[in-house]
């Protein structure tokens, strides 16, 4: 299994945290943010990794190298100029295997990841979203994601909190078909915004659904609550 983790952003919101240290690179229970996505995914026998850099990538290559200490195999694919998640994977294209995981660099979702390429390869979709079950909604995210019967993504639109159709919120990991990169154009490229809603409307997109409450790091107040978890 390959996994590919977004870990080029800019993280504005944590800023001035962020000013001189990446967004993967702020320290969690005194260890690098990404060192805890990579321990939980070599815990899993996930080794062939892929991260896609671009802001202060140096500092996140001079930590983790070849990956070698960290008893996995480590590629990089980086920005010079941003690309957008889905530039990113395009530009990524001749590292990455006939399917893949895809992880955001400020997620942690403690599942078994093999499950959601089962998902994918059990469909014909050409990809799957990992999606939390927020009838709770103790994320602190608005739903922005509709399935049907079938578990297929029927509609995806951040920021509609009022939508009674959406009843889950998308958790930050995600499997993909090789295929897929043959719809992503060049240039800066949102795979949310643009390559969602395409497959979307092709009913490519398959939901797999969690039960499992994930974490991220988008602001300080979620910040501080990661570091709970993982402390």
């Amino acid at each position: 299994m390959q996994a590919v983790i977004l870990a080029g952003g800019l993280g504005t919101r944590l800023w001035p945290l962020t000013k001189t240290v990446p967004k993967p690179m702020v320290p969690i229970a005194g260890t690098p943010y990404l060192e805890h996505q990579l321990r939980l995914l070599q815990q899993q026998s996930i080794t062939d990794i892929v991260l896609l850099t671009g802001y202060l990538s140096e500092q996140i290559e001079e930590h983790f190298g070849d990956g070698s200490r960290f008893g996995i195999s480590i590629a990089y694919s980086k920005e010079t100029t941003p690309l957008g998640t889905g530039g990113a994977l395009r530009q990524a294209a001749p590292l990455l295997q006939e399917s893949f995981l895809v992880i955001y660099g400020d997620s942690y979702l403690p599942i078994q990841y093999a499950e959601v390429l089962d998902t994918l390869a059990n469909t014909s979709a050409t990809g799957a979203v990992t999606v939390y079950d927020n009838q709770s909604e103790d994320t602190g995210v608005t739903n922005n994601i509709a399935l049907d019967d079938g578990d297929f993504i029927t509609k995806y639109k951040k920021d509609a909190p009022d939508d009674p159709l959406l009843q889950y919120v998308e958790a930050g990991v995600l499997a993909f078909k090789r295929s897929v990169l043959q719809r992503i154009p060049e240039g800066q490229v949102s795979l949310e915004q643009q390559i969602f809603p395409l497959l979307i409307s092709e009913r490519g997109l398959v939901g797999h659904i969690t039960q499992e409450r994930f974490y991220d790091i988008g602001t300080p107040e979620r910040l501080e609550r990661i570091a709970e978890q993982l402390a």
